[in-house]
């Protein structure tokens, strides 16, 4: 950044991760643009922006045209938002208009609204003397004027006679052809607010900040209780920790053995296998291990409820219910559709760091492609889902991911479709069929870190959890789901 922009004073929108995306907030004695079809929040935005001026106690004027003054505090005030003090100036038509049917017969009717409306505005910013001037719409300005000349002139003029008292200004606008490129153009930032189905949700984009540059790209937006809601997608940032390859064990020793000792902290682990081959449970073990020696951990469910996820848990002897009071156990179910992509990746961010986890489950894959709002396409999803493993490993948490695979026996590909390079670690579950019964093995494919035995090793689930049995040795075929004995079944594991 030059010595020129730091320079610039940078304010609140009234919502910290739209001031995210800005690189620090809005500059002071800007116009900015919020763009945006009907009921995508652009008022709502622009209110959130006044009541952000009124808390650092500075002067506000809302021009507005289509909604009265009183509509737009009741409206606000349900939502929490408090624009009372703020100074309201209706430029709109009132009821009379209709009522009388009023006609001009000498002079244009434009040049007649021209200087009513300008006179008012103009004495109100005299008056007020506003830091923040919100304008609601804009549209009402282009409809005054002939030709995109006149109305870039028009604009212009307002927007220096408003820099000039070091006003910073929001104007909300409905996307036209009309006159649209002048306005972007004329603007020192641009805010585009979309609204897609119910998979797609919400979505907000930076499309300029003049001097300051943004954060590019399509982000999550929501409107709740509270108002505009902003979530950024995450960026890649420098690791904040020096690698540790401290290991989490999985309190089993037989597959901490697998794994040369268990998964190391600062790394992504694929656990991969058909469905109900025991995938959940095994990520539990670990999970549980974590939390019971003190290692805060978290876990989010896609594919299983809480309630089954803890009475599995407590059947197979797995204190859950206790290390949830503890706090060294936080565990959440992701309810379908409620989330963007950018949400839950800030949500786990945020709860990863205010509890110092060094062990995050995301159960499963499959389901989070299918639970999360859809703002963008699977391939998209997933690069989402990377850079929030990127960004909890850089802080030496240890991840692991849930991965179903279609195939019940037989290994044609370690993971699901396009998730593999996700992985430092890939460990894999599978059936395979023994003299006419179906039995279960356990095995590494790649461990980035450390060592792993190459031959898979028989696992049973049990009342008392995950028991993991001797390497499969003096066999063939393993990996293809039926494996046959061979030689004199003295052949040993080995680690590399």
């Amino acid at each position: 950044m030059s010595s020129s922009e730091r320079q610039f004073t940078q304010l609140s929108s009234g919502i910290s991760g739209l001031d995210s995306l800005l690189r620090g907030g809005l500059v002071e004695g800007r116009l900015y643009l919020v763009i945006g079809p009907p009921g995508t929040g652009k008022t709502l935005l622009g209110t959130q922006f006044l009541e952000a001026g009124l808390e650092a106690g500075d002067d506000v004027l809302f021009i507005h045209a289509e909604e009265s003054a009183s509509d737009l505090r009741a409206n606000t005030a349900e939502l929490g938002i408090d624009i009372s003090d703020a100074t309201f100036l209706d430029v709109g038509p009132d009821s009379e208009f209709f009522e009388e049917a009023e006609s001009y017969d000498v002079v244009k009717p434009r040049d007649v609204e021209d200087g009513h409306l300008i006179s008012d505005i103009r004495e109100a910013i005299e008056r007020v003397d506003p830091d923040r001037v919100l304008i609601d719409p804009i549209t009402h300005f282009q409809y005054l004027e002939p030709t995109e000349y006149q109305f870039r002139k028009r604009v212009i003029s307002f927007a220096r006679f408003l820099q000039d008292r070091e006003t910073t200004v929001l104007a909300t606008k409905t996307p036209s052809n009309q006159m649209d490129t002048q306005l972007r153009s004329l603007s020192d930032g641009i805010i585009s607010l979309s609204y897609g189905d119910e998979k797609a949700g919400r979505r907000i984009r930076l499309r300029k900040h003049r001097g300051i540059g943004q954060q590019d790209g399509s982000h999550g937006m929501e409107i709740r209780d509270s108002g505009v809601e902003v979530y950024p997608a995450l960026e890649p940032e420098q690791r904040t920790r020096s690698f540790d390859p401290t290991q989490f064990s999985a309190g089993v020793p037989e597959l901490d053995s697998l794994l040369d000792g268990g998964l190391e902290r600062g790394t992504v682990t694929i656990l991969s296998g058909p469905s109900g081959v025991g995938k959940s449970t095994t990520a539990t073990e670990f999970l549980a291990s974590a939390a019971a020696d003190g290692s805060p951990a978290l876990a989010y469910l896609f594919d299983e409820s809480i309630d089954t996820f803890s009475h599995r848990c407590e059947t197979f002897g797995i204190p859950l219910s206790e290390l949830r009071d503890e706090g060294t156990l936080l565990v959440e179910e992701v309810e379908s559709l409620a989330l963007s992509p950018e949400e839950f990746a800030n949500r786990v961010k945020t709860q990863a760091e205010e509890r110092g986890a060094e062990l995050v489950v995301i159960d499963g894959i499959a389901g989070y492609k299918n639970a999360i709002k859809r703002g963008q396409d699977d391939v998209e999803l997933r690069r989402r889902l990377h850079a929030l493993t990127q960004q909890l490993t850089r802080g030496n948490t240890a991840v692991i991911l849930i991965d179903q695979r279609r195939d019940v026996t037989g290994l044609h590909e370690p993971t699901s479709e396009n998730v593999s390079y996700l992985a430092d670690n890939i460990v894999f579950q599978n059936y395979i069929e023994v003299a006419g019964e179906l039995q279960r093995v356990v095995g590494a494919l790649k461990k980035r870190v450390g060592g792993f035995e190459t031959v898979p090793r028989r696992f049973e689930i049990t009342a008392d959890g995950l028991q993991v049995g001797d390497p499969v040795s003096g066999m063939h075929g393993v990996f293809e789901g039926v494996p046959e004995q061979h030689g004199d079944g003295n052949n040993q594991s080995s680690t590399h």
